[in-house]
């Protein structure tokens, strides 16, 4: 599936791709809903509905992804309520043995995540994975969502990369598709990010379950 040879920079996502998305969609779905109508004094059914439709309407922005944000809009201390739960922050099967892996190589190994850096601070306590990484980039900090050309743009002014020899791994459709459209040449999806849900069938990339799947080599010499 992967021609390693063919690849000298590894961009990688977080959540959904290293981590288990559960941890998101059990905090987003369940924990925030449940505490939005304890302190609200709503049923819990009802505060869901108003959650969940307020919040898809930023899919896909910074606004999304950012906790101080929704801190703000909610009136609720949204990384304090993660801290709650970060011992549900996990790993994927086989994320260690994969980057051990990259790191072997020549290859350029790089997170790219939409997570905001507070985000990315409080899972990395529970499973600090950055030493695997030459770099950490966090699309905060470069005023724009990787859903957005902006934010190629922005990697490439910041990180040059050849795109036609990079490999993006991500969970989200529609931050790969950006990155085709920027023109990355290899992309890869995972078919089940939340590992307590349904295995995804209808992806349009190709994609992997675990990542023993792809377990690349040293790198050739040029």
């Amino acid at each position: 599936m992967i021609d390693w040879d063919s690849i000298d920079t590894v961009l990688l996502d977080m959540d959904g791709t290293l981590l288990d998305l559960h941890f998101d969609n059990f905090f987003w779905t369940k924990h925030i809903p449940r505490e939005y109508a304890r302190r609200n004094q709503l049923p819990e059914a009802e505060a869901s509905e108003a959650l969940m439709a307020r919040i898809s309407q930023n899919r896909g922005t910074l606004e999304w992804y950012c906790v101080d944000y929704w801190s703000e809009q909610l009136d609720m201390d949204i990384p304090a309520l993660k801290r709650e739960l970060k011992h549900m922050v996990s790993l994927r099967p086989f994320v260690p043995e994969f980057l051990s892996a990259l790191r072997e190589g020549a290859r350029d190994v790089v997170m790219v995540t939409n997570a905001h850096r507070k985000t990315l601070d409080i899972k990395m306590e529970q499973v600090d994975i950055t030493p695997w990484f030459h770099r950490i980039v966090v699309s905060h900090e470069l005023a724009a969502a990787k859903e957005e050309q902006a934010f190629w743009h922005a990697l490439q002014e910041h990180h040059p990369f050849d795109p036609a020899r990079t490999l993006l791994i991500d969970d989200t459709e529609t931050v790969l598709e950006a990155a085709q459209t920027y023109g990355i040449a290899h992309l890869l999806t995972l078919l089940q990010p939340d590992s307590q849900r349904q295995k995804r069938i209808d992806t349009r990339f190709p994609g992997i379950h675990h990542f023993d799947e792809i377990m690349p080599g040293a790198a050739k010499p040029a």
